[in-house]
């Protein structure tokens, strides 16, 4: 299939397909014409990209990933003891920033349950007219 059938069926546009072939994480065939042909299993494989990046992880380390990576039932697998590694690290780096943004949030959560009814009442003045 084209660039464009690939984008009617995975929703990513052809920009970002092209993009992918770029970073490394497709890999279509040349016609000699310079056309790109993609294969049924690039819908899957675009779809496990989506997911990936969904997740937080970088195209870089995606294209690391996806060569030990495997699919069964349209669910991704981790074939490769040194992927199962990557994720784990992946998965705390996750961890810690949601983490952080907790702490920021219950901060701020903090800082607005002492500010006095005045300046709350002022303050929803302001969120109605912005």
């Amino acid at each position: 299939m084209r660039i464009g059938e690939l984008e009617r069926r995975t929703g990513v546009s052809q920009r970002l397909l092209r993009y992918y072939e770029e970073q490394g994480l497709l890999r279509p065939q040349r016609l000699p014409s310079g056309y790109r042909v993609y294969s049924d299993a690039d819908v899957t494989t675009v779809g496990h990209i989506r997911n990936l990046l969904a997740a937080g992880l970088s195209t870089a380390t995606i294209a690391d990933l996806l060569p030990c990576m495997g699919s069964a039932g349209g669910q991704l697998v981790a074939d490769c003891p040194e992927l199962l590694l990557d994720l784990h690290r992946e998965r705390a780096r996750i961890s810690a920033a949601i983490a952080e943004l907790t702490t920021a949030r219950n901060t701020l959560d903090q800082v607005i349950a002492t500010a006095p009814p005045s300046v709350e009442h002022a303050a929803a003045q302001l969120r109605d007219v912005g």
